[in-house]
């Protein structure tokens, strides 16, 4: 394998290959907690995030050789990881995009807001998100904290990159709306 991204692991995704046990088991110890947060930030289930976490490391070692080098091993495995966890989704037949639901409506005001960069205001965040709805969260964690563009979003969603862009800007609206409700109860 001569790869095009130079991957700090190499010598161990090679053993891999080989199919050595130990290199793998490094390789989960190097990378299990990192996948096994993505997958729970798509479908917040501790168990069964665990379990597509699991999954997806099967299916990567069993398809290594498909591995070209083209990007690091962890996106690639990230990659194996979001795809899993959308297709537990799919499965469960959770619609990603609910069309007029009235939970998720947008107030019209266009304040910004202040928080505090505590552990309580982190805490009030990562609940916020989770309040969100499927299509929403997913969006949204795949390009704040995964790191994805928009063009990206839109292969691994099977949606149009302006779709992408509309859905994390709705996120956005609606997280600061459901963060400046919190606090108004907080206050009465």
């Amino acid at each position: 394998m001569s790869p095009l991204y130079h991957n700090i692991h190499h010598k161990l995704i090679e053993q891999c290959r080989k199919n050595d046990s130990i290199a793998q088991f490094k390789i989960y110890e190097l990378y299990y907690k990192a996948m096994y947060n993505t997958s729970l930030r798509i479908i917040k289930d501790p168990h069964e995030a665990e379990d597509i976490m699991q999954e997806a490391f099967l299916a990567a070692f069993k398809n290594i050789r498909k591995y070209k080098g083209k990007v690091s091993f962890g996106a690639w495995l990230k990659r194996i990881v979001i795809n899993r966890s959308l297709d537990y989704l799919k499965k469960k037949k959770l619609e990603l995009f609910p069309l007029n639901e009235e939970l998720y409506k947008l107030s019209n005001d266009n304040e910004q807001y202040d928080i505090e960069d505590t552990k309580e205001q982190i805490e009030v965040l990562k609940n916020g998100i989770n309040l969100l709805s499927t299509g929403y969260r997913i969006t949204l964690n795949l390009y704040l904290i995964e790191g994805y563009d928009h063009e990206e979003i839109a292969k691994i969603l099977g949606i149009s990159a302006s779709t992408s862009r509309s859905q994390y800007l709705r996120a956005k609206k609606k997280l600061i709306q459901i963060l400046q409700e919190k606090k108004n109860k907080k206050l009465l």
